[in-house]
């Protein structure tokens, strides 16, 4: 397969050198806003890859380059766009979460891809991270029997660039959309209502983009499972994801181990690790690979699509009412948010 790779910054660097070393694929193509930036990535990997790596001079230049799949890991502002000229081409694609900022976006996105009939899979690399299918597979099983709460949590190190907010959508919908991704993932279980709350007490510019630096959200399921879910920007013991899973057998933790960021409070308790994980590319390197190889597999007809486009919706609608459950002061079903996507035509 000739894939195009579309994205020269941090998660695209990795992954464009990540597809270079998958199997089935023969030739990578990037593009980038930046042509510089795309002739840059593309020597670096080049010299290091066994297939051929070249970049391309501009983004149309990748869609005209003969490809026989997209992979986008751009700034989120143009997803929406790229997904749909994908389609359009009759492409598939893989694309880093979100497929756009808003509802309506994500719903017209998803309207070209389903009118083309064309594939698309998400980035939600959680589903690929041995921890999270090994609770995955405990539950399904019926290890922990009623599984009656579920505590997540996701925590940066240090925030992001000041520039990053006003394009990510906001800390719910940045980072605990992952959470209610695995959620469902994990449980099979729907979202019924929402209560969420944030606060900014950390840098200026949060508040200014109108965004939270910590967020709590409280989930229920609708077989009655409570879920809590937090994220913060500021956790300088390093970077923390986990999950908690507690049933009427037994409990689980996902993302406990030697480089889990904490110490105990408890004489003779474990204290913090040596090197705790710096950021998400670290603690996911391996879920990230496989996220990758999975699609290939599926752009090629192989395997089923793992993530589809329909199912980071599910996420954000989730997230969405999250976000007006924080700016209202109030539960939120998810009703009430779906009822809005059906006036949207979806």
């Amino acid at each position: 397969m000739r894939i195009g790779f579309l994205g020269a910054g941090r998660i695209g660097s990795f992954h464009a050198a990540a597809l270079a070393a998958t199997d089935g694929v023969d030739e990578l193509l990037i593009g980038d806003a930046d042509s510089a930036r795309a002739t840059e990535l593309a020597a670096r990997i080049d010299a290091e890859a066994d297939v051929p790596v070249t970049a391309a001079p501009s983004v149309d230049a990748v869609f005209d380059g003969g490809i026989d799949a997209v992979v986008i890991a751009t700034a989120t502002a143009s997803h929406a766009e790229l997904i749909t000229r994908a389609a359009r081409a009759g492409l598939p694609a893989y694309c880093e979460k979100p497929i756009a900022l808003d509802l309506a976006g994500t719903v017209r996105a998803l309207s070209e891809v389903e009118s083309a009939g064309t594939m698309l899979q998400m980035g939600f690399q959680r589903r690929f991270d041995a921890g999270y299918r090994a609770a995955r597979e405990a539950l399904h099983e019926g290890r922990l029997g009623r599984v009656h709460t579920i505590r997540a949590i996701t925590s940066d190190a240090a925030p992001p660039p000041p520039e990053f907010l006003p394009h990510s959508g906001g800390l719910i919908r940045d980072c605990l959309v992952h959470d209610f991704d695995a959620v469902r993932w994990l449980t099979g279980r729907e979202v019924v209502e929402v209560f969420a709350s944030g606060s900014a007490g950390g840098a200026a510019f949060f508040r200014e983009a109108g965004d939270v630096d910590t967020a709590a959200a409280l989930l229920t399921l609708d077989d009655g499972t409570l879920v809590t879910a937090t994220a913060t920007r500021y956790n300088g013991a390093g970077y923390d994801v986990r999950m908690e899973l507690s049933g009427e057998r037994d409990q689980l933790v996902v993302g406990l181990d030697g480089r889990t960021p904490f110490t105990s409070a408890e004489p003779g308790g474990p204290t913090g690790p040596d090197r705790p994980w710096a950021h998400f590319l670290e603690r996911f390197e391996d879920a990230y690979r496989a996220e990758l190889a999975a699609f290939v597999r599926a752009a090629r007809g192989d395997a089923p699509n793992p993530c589809s486009g329909q199912q980071a919706l599910y996420a954000l609608l989730v997230a969405e009412a999250c976000e007006l459950s924080r700016l209202e002061h109030r539960p939120v079903r998810l009703e009430e948010i779906t009822k809005q996507m059906s006036e949207l035509g979806a």
